[in-house]
């Protein structure tokens, strides 16, 4: 009798053990415990530590706290100015409520997962290619709105989003290293025209000074000198004043009014000796290879009056010639120029 008591208390012992056994749960910090009780939610979510279920009836689902990284794949759109790109974002989160997250949606994470995904596929068509690359705090706040609205319904809260990565058409990556080699171009060219300015500027100002004080030139001068003479060649610099330059050119210069080779002309036709003539009087060409000056015959000297004369006629120098005594017209040798009247005016026979 006193063996059975025994083994129906030890039984007993048994049972009770594997029952207390069976319904003891421990719950980790980062974690709560949602119980249903014949399928029906327990108003009281478990808290970290040790908790006891009732076996069999009781079902506990543990819904971990943590922060939890989701990273968005990789999304293909279109922005607003018709750029084609690829975008990927990470979603960080976590769990709020847990029996909201147990039963308000079937599985929280794929749920966060595709409004994620929706999500930045209407921010890249609302943005332009600009905003993706520079402006992405504004745009990783307008995600995150996107995203936390629908979820605090499921007990979940978006902690933070991310753009992570924004891949342009190979295309697009050559126009915007050109537009950026351009800008820089541009910049670079309106740099040096400052830089232009302001040096002309302190040369306008140096140069002042230096026509007030015309020692500081020539010290200016020797200082040039000096520097080049400081390098390891064999130049000598020799500085000409542009004035010596100017000055050689004029004297080479013929004088004004005249052309090269003018007084080579004049000379042959000078008049000869006693013709009371000068070099500058202009001269016609004449018939018979004479030269008939333009300016009249001077004036005779007086002389005493005598009785009036008939009018010889005037002849010219072929009748002279015909005229004269035989080897008259030898007297004139060749190489001399001979002076002859025609038609009242004095001319001057060039020799053939």
């Amino acid at each position: 009798m006193v063996e059975e008591l025994v083994a129906a208390g030890l039984a007993a012992g048994s049972a009770c053990v594997v029952y207390v056994m069976a319904g003891a749960r421990v719950i980790k910090q980062y974690e709560r415990g949602v119980v249903f009780r014949l399928g029906r939610l327990r108003d009281r979510v478990r808290e970290p530590g040790f908790t006891m279920i009732v076996p069999v009836v009781d079902r506990m689902h543990k819904v971990n706290m943590q922060i939890v990284t989701m990273p968005v794949p990789a999304q293909e759109g279109i922005t607003r100015d018709n750029v084609t790109v690829r975008v990927d974002a990470v979603v960080y989160f976590k769990v709020v409520d847990a029996a909201d997250a147990i039963v308000s949606v079937e599985d929280y994470r794929f749920a966060v997962s595709q409004m994620a995904q929706t999500s930045l596929r209407s921010i890249i068509g609302k943005s332009e290619l600009d905003d993706l690359l520079s402006n992405r705090e504004k745009l990783n706040q307008g995600l995150e709105l996107m995203i936390d609205s629908p979820a605090l319904g499921w007990g979940v809260s978006v902690d933070r989003v991310e753009i992570k990565d924004v891949s342009l058409p190979e295309t697009m990556k050559r126009s915007m290293a050109r537009q950026a080699e351009a800008d820089r171009e541009r910049r670079a060219r309106v740099i040096n025209a400052d830089a232009e300015l302001q040096a002309s500027k302190k040369l306008a100002e140096a140069a002042h000074q230096m026509a007030d004080a015309p020692s500081a030139l020539q010290l200016r001068l020797l200082q040039t000198v000096m520097a080049v003479a400081a390098e390891k060649n064999s130049t000598l610099v020799l500085p000409i004043p542009v004035e010596l330059l100017r000055f050689l050119e004029r004297g080479g210069q013929p004088a004004p009014g005249t052309t090269p080779g003018a007084e080579a002309r004049t000379a042959p036709e000078a008049v000869a000796p006693g013709t009371g003539t000068s070099g500058d009087e202009a001269a016609v060409e004449g018939p018979a290879g004479l030269t008939a000056l333009d300016l009249p015959l001077p004036d005779a000297p007086d002389a005493p009056d005598a009785p009036d004369a008939p009018d010889a006629p005037s002849l010219t120098s072929t009748e002279r010639s015909a005229n004269a005594p035989d080897g008259a017209g030898a007297a004139e040798t060749p190489g001399t120029s001979l002076e002859r009247e025609v038609d009242g005016h004095r001319a001057v026979e060039e020799p053939r």
